[in-house]
């Protein structure tokens, strides 16, 4: 097994202490060849030691994880985030499928999120979750912005705007694209909700989230329904009228 040349990046000294014996001891390996206590700091290391792997915190002063990513040229390593609960970075990270652990540091996550970034590694990075976090947090629109759906057998890579509509199926989410495809997605609606209300998608019915720049037409009645651009008609659950009328205002 080749070594996985990582970079600590966390501005409490402990913590990166921590997560250094951590690694030492439960992810053989793993070779940390340097510790840094800021982004500056993380900079100047990255451009020195071209690590394949980060652990990232992303709250520290002077500057945070995404601020670090934006002001790299290129992104060509594995990056697991390290982070204390923030709805706005879970968010991001997830459309990205980027790996993450919450603080306090739990061992079993540790060794997980190594492995997968282990895996992505040895398959020549076909798919970089720090690169598709960083495109999007510097998208201004958020149309442009992608989300990453994982498949059976891989993976598929999603611009907003080409999604019409999302659909629950007991504990999968189909999602209708543009282009007439549909792929199915092994998650809930509701994670997706959470996902993608700020994005511009409402969720109309325990069965649909829509997104609000292909609502064509609103149809009154007791909860009413929507046409979409293809066409489509859907069902608004009465419960939902009001919040889905709201985003029109």
């Amino acid at each position: 097994m080749s070594s996985i040349r990582a970079i600590i990046v966390d501005d409490e000294q402990d913590s990166r202490e921590s997560l250094r014996n951590y690694t030492s001891k439960y992810c053989p390996g793993i070779e940390v060849v340097a510790e840094c206590a800021n982004i500056h700091e993380a900079k100047i290391a990255i451009a020195a030691h071209s690590p394949e792997l980060l652990f990232l915190d992303i709250e520290m002063p002077y500057g945070n994880a995404f601020d670090l990513l934006e002001q790299l040229d290129e992104v060509n390593f594995e990056v697991i985030f390290i982070t204390a609960f923030s709805q706005y970075a879970i968010q991001a990270l997830n459309m990205s499928a980027a790996y993450y652990i919450l603080k306090p540091v739990d061992i079993e996550e540790l060794i997980q999120a190594v492995e997968k970034a282990r895996k992505r590694l040895q398959e020549n990075k076909a798919l970089n979750t720090a690169r598709i976090l960083k495109e999007n947090l510097s998208q201004g629109a958020r149309q442009k912005q992608r989300i990453v759906l994982p498949l059976i057998d891989g993976f598929e890579v999603v611009e907003l705007s080409d999604i019409l509509y999302c659909e629950a199926n007991d504990n999968f989410t189909s999602f209708h694209l543009s282009n007439g495809q549909h792929p199915m997605i092994c998650r809930k609606l509701k994670y997706y909700e959470s996902l993608l209300s700020a994005q511009g998608f409402c969720r109309i019915h325990r069965s649909h989230m829509v997104n609000l720049d292909y609502v064509k037409r609103y149809i009154k009645g007791k909860g009413g329904a929507v046409i979409l651009t293809n066409g489509k008609e859907l069902q608004v659950a009465n419960s939902r009228k009001q919040d889905f009328l709201e985003r029109f205002k």
